[in-house]
């Protein structure tokens, strides 16, 4: 699965944070409280999107409603798995990272490590 492009990021967020399937008009509806856009922008944007596996779609009437083939989370573990490995060495990416957390984001990482282990 590709990543995101800027619009395509904005796209998702919309979808993510509905809790029903959208239509291209109710997509450009959210979108265009923040960005002017055309219909048939957010129409190719919500293609494309699918074309990469990022949403299913099915046709209701004359118009095609979209939903998020994962949650954002999901997606996110997901980039992060693939941006590990293209590093060549996940190991010192994993281990530079984890030098590197916050307090929060170590406590974060204890608590998930020891649900695995449960």
């Amino acid at each position: 699965m590709r990543g995101l492009g800027d619009l395509e990021a904005v796209v998702m967020d919309v979808l993510w944070r509905s809790a029903r399937p959208q239509s291209v008009r109710d997509v450009l509806t959210e979108v265009t409280q923040t960005r002017p856009l055309a219909y048939t922008t957010v129409m190719t944007v919500l293609d494309n999107l699918h074309r990469k596996g990022w949403v299913s779609r099915e046709r209701r009437g004359r118009a095609y409603q979209y939903l998020p083939v994962s949650t954002r989370d999901e997606a996110a573990t997901r980039a992060l798995r693939d941006l590990l490995a293209s590093t060549g060495d996940a190991e010192g990416a994993l281990l530079h990272f984890a030098r590197s957390a916050s307090e929060g984001e170590s406590e974060l990482l204890r608590r998930g490590l020891e649900e695995q282990t449960d």
